[in-house]
């Protein structure tokens, strides 16, 4: 009688792994341009705790899901022996760019801008409620936001693209 193999394999497994770190890490930046313009809109006085929030899911969410990524990733890549293909490549170029953007850019700028976004506020240059657009915040703030705000396209379009690159790779 042959032995028994196993239901599953441990790389399945570590892939299952790999796709749960992109998912928990890295599907919450899409929701942060939503967020902003409803607080815009809505209650800008928002503003400040959702800029300590996304400083928070960067270091809580955002760091750890890329630290389980790139560690699965690492994984499979060695499993698989895929180390010289282009894929494989990007994969890792995409997860030191989002790491370093997130940890240079995001996380400081969004605890920084919070504390500007709050001055802003205090002076009431920032009228809370109705329809506000960027006019209202200080040059400091908007300048500083903008950067925050093409900081998290990069990233957003970085998942996007690593993603697409994945899942049409062979055994994928």
């Amino acid at each position: 009688m042959p032995p028994l193999a196993p239901a599953v394999a441990f790389s399945d497994i570590i892939i299952g792994v790999h796709v749960l770190g992109a998912i928990i890490g890295f599907g919450v930046v899409f929701t942060f341009p939503l967020l902003f313009s409803a607080a815009a809109r809505m209650d800008p006085t928002v503003t400040p705790w959702l800029l300590r929030a996304r400083k928070q899911v960067g270091r809580y969410l955002v760091n750890p899901g890329l630290t389980v990524v790139v560690l699965a990733g690492i994984y499979l890549a060695s499993d698989e022996h895929y180390w010289g293909t282009f894929w494989v490549q990007w994969g890792i170029g995409a997860a030191l760019v989002i790491g370093a953007i997130e940890g240079a850019v995001i996380i400081p700028r969004a605890g920084r801008l919070a504390t500007l976004a709050e001055r802003d506020l205090a002076a009431g240059t920032v009228p809370a409620g109705g329809r506000r657009t960027s006019a209202t915040w200080s040059p400091e703030y908007t300048s500083g936001y903008r950067l925050l705000s093409v900081a998290g396209i990069v990233i957003q379009v970085l998942v996007v693209v690593t993603v697409l690159l994945m899942t049409t790779q062979p055994g994928s």
